[in-house]
C-alpha cells in the first residue's frame, strides 16, 4: 500500500521507507528500488527523474527543480513531486480498483469510483495532492500528483 501524506510524501509498500520532499536523489532511489526496478528519465526543469513500477502503478519521483523565473529563494531543492498513475497496457480509463492501494486519509484513490472517492474526500484534496478525475463518476482515478503544497 502507498499512503500519501499530504505536503510531507509518499509511504512506500511493504516498508520500503518513505519519499519526503527535499530527499536526495541517491535516497529516493535507494528506498525504491527495494520495491522495484528503477529507471532514470527526464522532466523539464528538474535535476534528476526516476521512474518504477510496483504491482501496476508507475511511480516517477523528480527533483532539485529551480525557480522557473530565476528566484534562488525560490528552487526546489531534493525531491520536489511524485507521480502515480496505473499501468495500462489497454484503453487509457480504469474500469476497476488497482492492485495495490495509493491510500489517503484511509481512501484507497485507485480501489473506488471516482464519485465515492471524492464524496468520501470532501471538500476535496488537501493541499499538494492533485488527481485527474475521470469524466464518468463510475470510472477510477489513474493519476495523482503529491507535491509539496
Amino acid at each position: 500500500m502507498f499512503d500519501v501524506l499530504p505536503g510531507q510524501g509518499l509511504v512506500l509498500p511493504r516498508r520500503a521507507g518513505v519519499l519526503r520532499f527535499g530527499m536526495s536523489e541517491q535516497e529516493c532511489q535507494w528506498a525504491v528500488s527495494t520495491l522495484a526496478d528503477v529507471r532514470g528519465t527526464w522532466v523539464c526543469q528538474a535535476g534528476w527523474a526516476f521512474t518504477a513500477r510496483y504491482e501496476g502503478v508507475d511511480l516517477l519521483a523528480y527533483g532539485d527543480c529551480p525557480d522557473r523565473l530565476g528566484r534562488i529563494d525560490q528552487d526546489v531543492p531534493g525531491l520536489a513531486a511524485v507521480l502515480l498513475s496505473r499501468y495500462q497496457s489497454g484503453p487509457s480509463r480504469a474500469t476497476g480498483p488497482s492492485a495495490v492501494p495509493v491510500v489517503l486519509h484511509d481512501v484507497d484513490l485507485f480501489g473506488y469510483p471516482v464519485g465515492e472517492v471524492l464524496a468520501a474526500l470532501e471538500p476535496g484534496a488537501p493541499a499538494g495532492v492533485e488527481w485527474v478525475p475521470t469524466r464518468s463518476p463510475s470510472g477510477y482515478l489513474s493519476e495523482v500528483r503529491l507535491s509539496r503544497g
